[in-house]
């Protein structure tokens, strides 16, 4: 029987590992440890989106938060959104502004259905980083101290491979204008990974700075993503 997408996806999440060295006050967000939550909400996501055929272009955030697919498991989702646009309930409540942008976008493309079968959201880093420090947890992002990307850089490569090899490679929609876009295209002239990256303003900017003007950037979203949006 052939393997379906949504059982590579998950064979890769369930197998996702640092095995790094990272700085201290620095951790990772590791959500799909066997037996947890998030794993169970993987599963059930990733089975009812990825199991028909066809392929899927990529779609690269940064990497996860604490308050979002860092604890979920699915990327840009907070438990509202999982729950009313995937019908996905779970026993914890978190909320991330992102994921209401993101998810304003998945609505628009014509919902999760539509959307999911279109495309792989997934990170330049894969699992989540947090600082703790003076008794506090923060998000951290890969590209925040020249240290932590060091350690993570074998990692982010390797599972940057690892994506690339179940969707269509030859475009990626790169969430963040700023670091995330310098840092991909850097390792794209060593790697060659994609022929085109096409950078997009992140969600969390969004909703931080230009909330107010969300719904012309969910059309620049849909444009640039070839969707002819669900008026």
């Amino acid at each position: 029987m052939k393997t379906t997408l949504a059982q590579k996806i998950l064979h890769w999440l369930e197998n996702l590992q640092f095995k790094g060295k990272l700085p201290a006050s620095i951790e990772i967000l590791s959500p799909y440890a066997p037996g947890s939550e998030a794993l169970q909400i993987a599963r059930t996501f990733y089975h009812k989106y990825y199991t028909a055929p066809g392929p899927r272009r990529l779609i690269l955030g940064i990497n996860p938060g604490r308050l979002g697919g860092g604890t979920t498991g699915i990327p840009f989702s907070d438990t509202r959104r999982l729950r009313e646009f995937c019908n996905i309930s779970t026993s914890f409540q978190l909320y991330e502004p992102s994921s209401v942008f993101f998810y304003e976008v998945v609505s628009a493309s014509g919902g999760a259905e539509k959307f999911y079968h279109s495309f792989f959201v997934g990170a330049t880093c894969p699992l989540g980083l947090i600082k703790k420090e003076f008794g506090t947890i923060k998000n951290c992002n890969y590209y925040d101290s020249p240290e932590i990307l060091q350690s993570l850089l074998p990692f982010i490569v390797e599972n940057l491979k690892a994506q690339l090899a179940m969707v269509d490679s030859r475009e990626v929609f790169c969430l963040g204008r700023d670091k995330n876009y310098t840092f991909l295209k850097k390792l794209n002239r060593t790697h060659g990974f994609f022929e085109r990256i096409t950078p997009l303003d992140h969600p969390r900017f969004i909703m931080q700075y230009r909330s107010r003007n969300r719904a012309d950037y969910v059309q620049k979203y849909l444009a640039a993503l070839g969707q002819e949006g669900v008026l």
